[in-house]
């Protein structure tokens, strides 16, 4: 842009706009002069003209009629020349919208009698995504690579009519596409293969050259919305050479037809002196149409020309861009997240439009919420886009969202422009800048200004802790540590153990996956429970993040029981695999005492799988959490009364949930749960374990497994401590634990049944642990072993540890005592 920018881009960036756009001189965008004096000057030349002429509809023969006609010719001979399109090369068909554009390119070849084939590059807009659903079959091509491959073969695989549809401009990010795909297409097809480009985001900045009617698409839909602000009218360019694509129509509708016949006999003539005639069903928009003709002389008089719009827009893009990466957090963390293409270069008109998206974070490196940003920038009176903008694939790729978890993400009540926009410190959408014509510098600055003032963190944050000690401590290494993590997908089946560093989400229910699915009985409702069905335990789930599935496979006597030994299942809850009518069958069911009502699978296979596995008619159902999107299905239980621990010390939770707030000083409030019996976790202590087997072993039994328990979090003594220096049942004084970073209370003991006495490997019942357990952990009349745990979260709902809690195998672990005491002995010495 010239030697004067690279000197200072204050400076240049000023000349230019005065020099290009001297009627916005002085303007601002908090007062949107300029958006405001282009306004005015379409609609007061628009106004004028509808002041001066008659327009009647085109069919017919009157003055005003014949007046509309010539003027609708005229503007569509002008808007092909905009884009440089020979006439005689091109036509343009006038619709409502861009979309609908996309829909007439659709009836025409849905209307193939053979079906069509349908490709389509994953940043498209969901209007190009959605023509998928009449097609044969269908294509997602998930980066460039893949269509260069797909080209470079020839587009094998293509036997009937097919659509190859993309963006020239991602409208998520600004990232522009190759233009010449269409062309290499045409050259390298070997079948008959059309293109369909979206110019819609594209051309509302950037010139579109269709001079070469070789290299052009088959097929470009506009938004005239997009690139002038009004009218609200769309349009579709066709190239004459595929305008045969049509002759499959079969809707008529209007004037798109000679001669209709409709009694006895049904047949039609269509139109033929030209394509848009054909296409152009009902009664033109003229009044949008002339309003299209002074929009187009307004946008040049302002604005010279695109190739002018081009350059300014790139440049603020740049500017943008660059200072958003730059702003800084007090401690150093960057504030934006942009999201761009890999090859897209900001300031390079080729590769990269001017829109810039991004998301922010907080100073501890959580996400900022996009409903707030939102909130605070209407106030501000700047216009931005947040949420999953209409790119589903182009969002997915860039937040690193799987389609299952888009599917869970729904499911737990997340759309798009809701206040739910970040689930498992994620974030479900961005946010959108776009530039246009009447942007200025001042805007890109007062936008930094903004974003500065109101998400910038200069001082360290403070973080409140759920639990806070009134002793003064130093740091020490820890006398334990998390030994095995394991969850139990579904109900009194085998536990899925959590690989090691696999860093594991916790949930107010519990650990997440713990316990969310069960087996019914199909004739009572009941859930299946181990003490009646041993074999259950040979039932193994296993969960597979990166597929967002639940494996189930069989073990052991239960293995070619059915025709397969394996089965997956979703992990999102999507409405689909359930049925509503067994909804309500289940609603008497009893999970521990416990009516549920939860929603079962209506699978056939996946009923037979379980059914032939057990020997007893059974249904697989799912016991959904709180926000899942359930409705009146969401979880109603809750941890038993009985789990209670009074604090004596000087314990201090300022940070938990409201729901964890004792009411009255020396209870405790229940905590949700799902399927598990009595609380959200469960714990238990190696050495515990250690010192029940010993007296097993002492009285000749066989030595039992830490799998029996059931237990989510198995805690052990660290290697550095000596043998003799566990400390078994110290648990039963822990009022709260430290793991890894998360906090923890404990609820009280776990009663056991005979249940322990199961082989989680074998199935087989055997007499130990809970004979011994009946000798030395009765207590008033019950057996303990074990402590009901639940989660606290901190009080900083922005830090990344309480948008995503989790803890690890190997983590720390730091109990703390009923006086508030750090209970680790070393510590203790120190601090006395």
């Amino acid at each position: 842009m010239g030697e004067a920018e690279r000197i200072s881009y204050d400076k240049a960036i000023e000349e230019l706009r005065l020099q290009e756009y001297p009627m916005l001189q002085g303007t601002t965008y908090l007062d949107h002069a300029g958006t405001t004096l282009y306004a005015k000057s379409l609609i007061d030349r628009f106004s004028a003209d509808m002041i001066s002429n008659l327009y009647g509809n085109p069919h017919s023969a009157s003055n005003s009629s014949q007046l509309t006609t010539r003027r609708v010719e005229d503007i569509r001979l002008r808007l092909l020349s905009l884009f440089n399109a020979d006439p005689a090369e091109f036509d343009v068909v006038f619709v409502a919208n861009a979309t609908a554009g996309i829909k007439l390119v659709m009836d025409a070849f849905r209307d193939h009698e053979e079906g069509y084939w349908y490709g389509y590059h994953r940043d498209a807009h969901t209007s190009l995504i959605g023509v998928r659903e009449s097609a044969a079959s269908h294509r997602c091509f998930a980066s460039d690579a893949e269509v260069n491959k797909w080209i470079e073969e020839g587009g094998r695989g293509v036997i009937r009519p097919s659509l190859f549809a993309y963006p020239a401009q991602s409208n998520m990010n600004g990232r522009r596409l190759p233009l010449n795909w269409s062309r290499r297409i045409r050259t390298n097809k070997q079948g008959p293969v059309y293109t369909l480009l979206d110019a819609a985001a594209f051309v509302s900045t950037s010139p579109l050259d269709l001079s070469d009617s070789e290299s052009a698409p088959d097929f470009t839909v506009l938004s005239l919305y997009k690139m002038f602000g009004f009218p609200d009218l769309g349009a579709l360019i066709v190239r004459q050479a595929s305008s045969s694509v049509f002759d499959k129509r079969r809707y008529f509708g209007g004037g798109t037809v000679e001669m209709v016949v409709c009694l006895t006999e049904q047949w039609h003539a269509k139109k033929s002196d030209s394509l848009h005639e054909r296409l152009e069903d009902g009664t033109l928009p003229i009044h949008s149409i002339m309003a299209l003709d002074t929009a187009m002389s307004v946008h040049q008089e302002l604005y010279t020309s695109l190739e002018q719009v081009s350059r300014h827009t790139a440049f603020l893009a740049a500017r943008l861009f660059q200072e958003l990466s730059e702003l800084r957090h007090g401690n150093g963390s960057s504030v934006c997240q942009v999201y761009k293409g890999a090859t897209s270069v900001y300031g390079d008109s080729r590769t990269q439009g001017p829109i810039v998206a991004f998301n922010l974070r907080n100073q501890c490196g959580g996400w900022v919420s996009n409903a707030e940003v939102e909130k605070v920038a209407a106030v501000k009176s700047f216009q931005l886009r947040t949420g999953g903008l209409c790119n589903p694939g182009g969002v997915a790729s860039s937040l690193g969202l799987a389609p299952w978890e888009m599917r869970e993400n729904f499911s737990a009540g997340q759309r798009c422009g809701n206040d739910n926009d970040i689930i498992r410190a994620k974030p479900t959408g961005m946010i959108r800048v776009s530039l246009g014509a009447m942007s200025t510098l001042h805007d890109v600055t007062s936008f930094v200004d903004f974003v500065r003032e109101f998400f910038v963190q200069e001082t360290p944050p403070l973080m409140a802790l759920p639990v806070t000690s009134s002793y003064i401590e130093p740091p020490t290494p820890c006398r334990l540590h998390v030994e095995s993590l394991s969850i139990y997908p579904i109900k009194s089946c085998a536990a899925y153990s959590v690989p090691p560093g696999k860093a594991w989400e916790v949930r107010r229910e519990g650990l997440a996956w713990d316990r969310e699915w069960c087996l019914v009985h199909q004739g009572t409702g009941a859930a299946l429970s181990q003490k009646r069905y041993p074999k259950m335990t040979l039932i193994r789930p296993s969960i597979d993040m990166e597929e967002g599935l639940l494996h189930v496979r069989l073990a052991g006597c239960l293995r070619d029981t059915t025709f397969g030994n394996e089965i997956t299942i979703p992990l999102s809850a999507d409405p689909r695999m359930f049925s509503n009518e067994a909804i309500y069958k289940v609603a008497n069911a009893k999970v521990c005492g416990d009516a549920i009502r939860a929603k079962t699978y209506r699978s056939s296979e996946i009923s037979s799988f379980f059914s032939q596995a057990l020997g007893v008619a059974c249904h697989l159902a799912r016991f959904p959490a709180v926000g899942s999107g359930s409705g009146s299905l969401a979880s109603s239980r809750h941890t038993k009364p009985h789990l209670q621990k009074s604090s004596t010390g000087s314990m201090h939770i300022p940070g938990a949930f409201p729901d964890t707030k004792p009411l009255i000083p020396g209870t405790t409030v229940s905590k949700p749960i799902l399927l598990s019996n009595e609380s959200p976790i469960l714990t238990i202590s190696r050495s515990s374990l250690n010192r029940i087997n010993e007296l097993i072993k002492a009285e000749g039994g066989k030595a039992a497994q830490a799998e029996v328990f059931r237990a989510n979090i198995v805690v052990a003594e660290n290697p550095r401590y000596p043998p003799g220096a566990e400390q078994p049942y110290a648990e039963d004084d822990w009022r709260y634990v430290q793991i890894g970073q998360q906090y923890f209370e404990m609820l009280g003991p776990c009663r056991r049944c005979q249940m322990v006495c199961v082989d989680q490997h074998t199935a087989e019942r055997n007499q130990e642990p809970f004979v011994t357990l009946s000798k030395t952990r009765r207590f008033d009349g019950r057996v303990y072993f074990g402590e009901h745990t639940c989660h606290l979260p901190m009080d900083d709902p922005a830090s990344p540890l309480v948008q995503n809690p989790t803890i690890s195998v190997g983590d720390s672990v730091r109990p703390y005592l009923d006086d508030g005491v750090d209970e680790d002995p070393i510590l203790s010495a120190l601090v006395t």
